[in-house]
């Protein structure tokens, strides 16, 4: 007994100092509550999800490896909508080329100030970055972003691997000279690198961006229900280099604290539930010809409703006031 209430102290401990390390860790960057023009904010929680292309923490040899190229800055791999509320969780990917009205804004680099303009989505997160993204995601759909969370190459590599890998079955073959996604079809267990470059291909996708989005969704839902299992999270042998691996190029907003990242993982997970759904945002035009190139055109009118649902905390499809 004494042994035993010895270890229960030694654990209660690591959990409590692994919990302590990772909280001063997390790299509070953005800064919600000085942006202008947002909306109110509605019933239930949204985070936005945002997988990066940063290179940071990346060797030149883990470029090659994972065919990352070099380009520098960031950009907009995937953007996630998740909502929480009592009627669910909802999972909504925004496909990085909608084509959308980015806000008046100013050039972090050169102070420059610019009018709104039709763009891509993912045009906001480069010129812009994360504040210029949840401006533009909050002026497109109206929905209030409680929480930002952002996660790059690296990161995402080191979530993976230190899980252990995540169990995926395909459907069909899957190579992407791109991306270097070369994966057999059945069940099968991804490493990190693999996993990148499954989220990241899209060539032989029949809908190119809106396919990749479809596969994002399930392998993030597949990393949150491996990740969140209470045996990892009671663990910290098993949470603490999970979190050291994914600390390491997390982004997330002044107000988002470790447990708030818990509840988004475990609302990842629920998104695949009997109380979730996965989603993709209503379009009309998946190859809308631009000034800027081919781009997604939403579905105004279906995607009004959906957006409308989410701010309310109603079930997709749900009448208003039912």
């Amino acid at each position: 007994m004494r042994t035993a209430a010895v270890l229960s102290t030694v654990l209660v401990l690591a959990g409590a100092g692994t919990y302590v390390w990772a909280d001063t860790r997390l790299n509070q960057q953005v800064d919600l509550g000085t942006l202008s023009g947002r909306v109110p904010p509605g019933e239930g929680t949204n985070y936005l999800v945002v997988g990066s292309d940063s290179r940071d923490g990346l060797s030149e040899k883990d470029k090659k490896d994972l065919n990352t190229g070099s380009t520098g800055g960031r950009r907009t791999d995937s953007v996630i909508l998740l909502h929480t509320g009592a009627n669910g969780t909802t999972m909504l990917s925004l496909p990085r080329d909608s084509w959308v009205t980015l806000p008046p804004y100013v050039d972090p680099g050169t102070g420059r100030s610019y009018r709104a303009t039709p763009d891509k989505l993912n045009a906001a997160f480069s010129l812009g970055g994360p504040d210029l993204l949840v401006q533009t995601v909050e002026r497109n759909t109206g929905v209030h972003i409680d929480h930002y969370a952002e996660i790059g190459f690296a990161g995402f590599v080191g979530v993976v691997d230190a899980v252990g890998g995540v169990d995926m079955c395909l459907d069909k073959a899957v190579r992407d000279k791109d991306s270097g996604a070369d994966l057999p079809a059945g069940c099968q267990t991804l490493d990190g690198s693999e996993a990148l470059a499954f989220v990241r291909q899209r060539k032989q996708e029949a809908q190119g961006d809106l396919g990749r989005t479809r596969n994002q969704q399930k392998f993030l839902a597949a990393l949150a229900d491996k990740a969140a299992t209470p045996s990892t999270l009671a663990d910290p042998s098993k949470s603490f280099p999970t979190l050291s691996a994914g600390l390491d190029t997390l982004i997330v907003d002044e107000g988002t604290e470790l447990p708030d990242l818990m509840k988004l993982f475990e609302a990842l997970k629920k998104a695949t539930a009997g109380g979730g759904r996965q989603l993709n945002v209503p379009v009309a035009d998946p190859d809308l010809r631009t000034s800027k190139g081919s781009a997604v055109k939403w579905d105004d009118r279906r995607a009004r409703a959906l957006f409308a649902a989410i701010r309310e905390d109603r079930p997709p499809g749900a009448q208003e006031g039912g």
